[in-house]
């Protein structure tokens, strides 16, 4: 698997994405439990539970930084996934009025299948592997001219998932108090 192009990423590339998806997302809350409830040692535990973003996903905020920084053809977008990020790729193509086809293999969730053909997207089964999807869907890139939006091999799909640490690093969530429920700092 080839490593990201450009694997250096900063913190002000990431505040510029943020600002320019923050309308578009969800801040979604931090919530605090101790280690133990999990059967770890005693010490804090933050999560950002990302599970109440749109489409469910943190992954939505990649899909939408590709849309919203990228030249998008008339063709579209193309995707492969095995299920969270072909959601929120069709999830942000319908946002925009885009035209998105994103393939996945036999072994993606039927409930995500239905979400991404509820998007409107063009589900495409191919395979049995999330490779074999990729491939379908490099060769559909070829064909259609559609610009491709990779689930994780992708510099804007990485900024708009590092927005997630940018919203935890800004939270009023001090590492030494519990804060349940609190909501990230908007930024």
């Amino acid at each position: 698997m080839a490593a990201t192009t450009n694997p250096l990423i900063d913190r002000a590339q990431i505040v510029a994405v943020h600002s320019r998806i923050r309308q578009h997302i969800r801040r979604t809350p931090i919530l605090a439990i101790e280690g133990n409830d999990l059967g770890l040692e005693d010490f804090p535990l933050f999560l950002k539970l990302e599970l109440f973003q749109h489409t469910g996903s943190f992954k939505a905020r990649g899909a939408l930084t590709n849309l919203m920084t990228r030249n998008v053809p008339a063709a579209g977008v193309v995707a492969a996934s095995g299920g969270n990020h072909g959601v929120a790729v069709a999830f942000a193509a319908q946002k925009f009025n885009i035209p998105a086809r994103i393939f996945v293999p036999r072994i993606a969730s039927p409930a995500k299948q239905q979400r991404i053909r509820q998007y409107a997207a063009n589900l495409v089964i191919a395979g049995d592997r999330y490779a074999d999807a990729l491939e379908a869907s490099k060769m559909w890139q070829e064909k259609s001219g559609a610009l491709p939006i990779h689930a994780f091999d992708q510099m804007e799909t990485l900024l708009g998932q590092g927005t997630v640490g940018l919203e935890f690093s800004r939270s009023k969530c001090p590492i030494w108090t519990p804060c349940w429920w609190r909501w990230a700092a908007a930024g």
